[in-house]
């Protein structure tokens, strides 16, 4: 580190904010070694991402950033550290994309939609290098070779829309590589992945920094993922860092209340938890007189935080299965398919592709069943044929002893107050140019609930203190609301109906993990209080786990399996859910520190060979 190949020292970066000054990063200081991955890591508004903007020149023209951010090319041996701060727009271009590349978090938003991704790549190499358009089309392609697409010749032809999201985000690393950069700069490139898809991407960039020597910034909110990459991490929290360390240091021995809380409130699939732990149960923020932070454990001996992680006993498990599943069922499905038309070959002929095939079992009052799969595998779908938000092609659906495809318009909405579902974009679940209040009444007004207005809009604000917020918000906008907040309040519009049956479609994949942590604790306690029945989505076994009774696995439409949460994980029956399982971020100390040493071992190599 004598030589980092990038050193940030003391960076502030303010915007301007309402006639105030929004200071996003606050005297920020740590260095890159080349070859090295720095994971950055902390909560939506950290600064984590204005970090990374600052280094690659992207921040918007009314930021005012000062400090320093000296980088050091490695291809001129003698070369003198450069402040990118002090360079001019012109200037800056020349490092961009040539020696420091980003990836961004959503790829399909990142590529054009009207060109093909060869042409995007070959454009990027093209803009980069001296060469005919015919090299730098080769050269595309072994990008794409590189990345390991499938068939790159075949993929260089195809739109963004044609792929798949590991495979978008797959070509956004190839575009990033066209420059051969030194720094790589990775902004949540696996948020939006299933999890095993973000296992292929995390390897992938694993292999090519240690081909390429590239030194890697990996911004994530998601600290099994930097368990899974990272060498040092940089834990920043409100514009400042509050903790830097070594990853296994980190793990072994946080040091900082708000690593704390980060490292323990993601679900652990080899425990039960009783309740999630959450940063502010680590943790209290106050301002002293000047306005600075100041941050004061909350934790002050070994047996408060083992009082925090209390887990459920066996026998209570145990338990509570056999008394769920006493009961009649309250949903059962049996023989299950939805058949979209399709058509293949030269003369188009029609065929179909079942995205749900054959699909039968039950649900039981209170339980929740945790349904898991990789993307395309047919959860979504199964959830809208069960509330008839898409007709089924053939198959039974009983809820509560009703047919629910016999059921005439009439009869179908009235059930619908019983059946409801909550979506994975809150801010899409909601009206932009209506006030939450009148969000939160309506559904009570179509289903003639909750007697005079006056009475709908006390209910409305008891709904709204249920799920921690209060009448303050009754007439704000949702876009005055962070995600989870505009999470909160679709739980809330839901429970206004009165449901009896809940489907959580993938409702908490998007937040961060303290976030995930209360909405997760809050659906819990809503399911306890008003004897709630879950069908849970997710992609993320560890969160499944945490949350559910049962566990059922899809793939390819199908069920491979179903069983309690403790058997599907601790002994899967089939290859497909022992890889699901495989792909969860391992965070164990002993398998951090294998890795480190792994990766000490092959650089002393290379050294030793040099």
């Amino acid at each position: 580190m004598s030589n980092p190949i990038l050193e940030i020292r003391n960076l502030y970066v303010e915007f301007p904010s309402s006639g105030e000054i929004l200071r996003a990063v606050k005297d920020v200081s740590f260095n890159l070694a080349l070859g090295e991955t720095i994971g950055i890591v902390g909560e939506s508004g950290s600064g984590k991402s204005v970090t990374s903007l600052a280094v690659i020149g992207l921040l918007p023209t009314a930021a005012k950033v000062t400090g320093e951010i000296l980088f050091r090319n490695p291809r001129l041996a003698s070369a003198n550290p450069v402040n990118l701060l002090t360079l001019s727009a012109q200037q800056r271009r020349t490092y961009r994309g040539a020696l420091i590349a980003m990836v961004f978090q959503e790829p399909l938003t990142s590529l054009n939609p009207v060109y093909t991704c060869g042409e995007q790549v070959v454009e990027a190499i093209l803009l980069h290098e001296q060469v005919s358009q015919k090299e730098a089309y080769r050269k595309a392609i072994a990008l794409f070779d590189e990345v390991k697409l499938p068939n790159p010749r075949e993929m260089m032809k195809r739109y963004p829309h044609q792929l798949s999201g590991g495979q978008q985000q797959r070509v956004m690393i190839a575009m990033a590589l066209s420059g051969n950069p030194a720094i790589l700069i990775a902004d949540e490139p696996t948020t939006a992945l299933d999890v095993t898809i973000q296992a292929t991407i995390l390897q992938l960039l694993r292999e090519l920094r240690d081909r390429r020597g590239m030194s890697i910034l990996f911004i994530t909110h998601d600290m099994g993922v930097v368990a899974e990459i990272a060498d040092r991490v940089v834990v920043m929290y409100r514009g400042q860092a509050v903790e830097t360390a070594k990853v296994y240091d980190l793990f072994a021995n946080p040091q900082h209340p708000y690593t704390q809380g980060l490292l323990n409130c993601r679900p652990r699939p080899n425990q039960r938890l009783k309740r999630l732990p959450t940063v502010a149960d680590f943790m209290r923020v106050t301002t002293n007189a000047s306005g600075e932070l100041e941050i004061v454990s909350q934790i002050h001996s070994q047996e408060e935080k083992d009082l925090l992680l209390a887990e459920v006993s066996s026998s209570a498990v145990v338990e509570r299965s056999q008394h769920l599943q006493q009961q009649q069922p309250l949903l059962s499905v049996r023989h299950l398919t939805k058949e979209f038309p399709m058509r293949s070959g030269l003369f188009g002929k029609k065929i179909g592709f079942k995205a749900v095939d054959d699909v039968s079992f039950e649900v039981y009052p209170g339980e929740t069943l945790g349904l898991v799969g990789e993307s395309g595998c047919g959860k979504s779908t199964l959830s809208r044929c069960l509330l008839r938000l898409m007709e089924p092609t053939s198959g039974e659906i009983i809820f509560d002893g009703d047919s629910v495809l016999e059921l005439d318009a009439k009869p179908l909405r009235h059930l619908r107050r019983y059946m409801q579902i909550i979506f994975q974009n809150p801010y899409g679940s909601l009206n932009a140019r209506q006030t939450i209040g009148d969000a939160l009444m309506e559904p009570m007004q179509i289903h003639k609930l909750g007697g005079s207005p006056q009475q709908r809009r006390q209910r409305a604000i008891d709904l709204l203190e249920r799920v921690g917020l209060g009448e303050s918000a009754m007439n704000r906008m949702p876009h005055e609301f962070s995600g989870g907040q505009r999470q909160r309040i679709c739980i809330a519009r839901t429970l206004a109906c009165e449901p009896r049956f809940i489907i959580c479609d993938e409702s908490v994949s998007a937040l961060d993990v303290s976030v995930q942590a209360q909405v997760l604790n809050l659906l819990k306690d809503l399911q306890q209080d008003f004897g709630l029945t879950y069908i849970f989505i997710s992609h993320d076994l560890s969160v499944v786990k945490f949350v559910s009774d049962r566990i059922m696995v899809m793939n390819h439409g199908r069920i491979e399996e179903i069983g309690s949460a403790e058997s599907i994980y601790n002994s899967p029956r089939q290859e497909y859910t022992r890889q699901l399982i495989k792909a969860i971020p391992d965070t164990k100390l002993e398998d951090i520190q294998a890795r480190q040493l792994s990766r000490a071992t092959v650089a002393a190599k290379e050294v030793e060979a040099s």
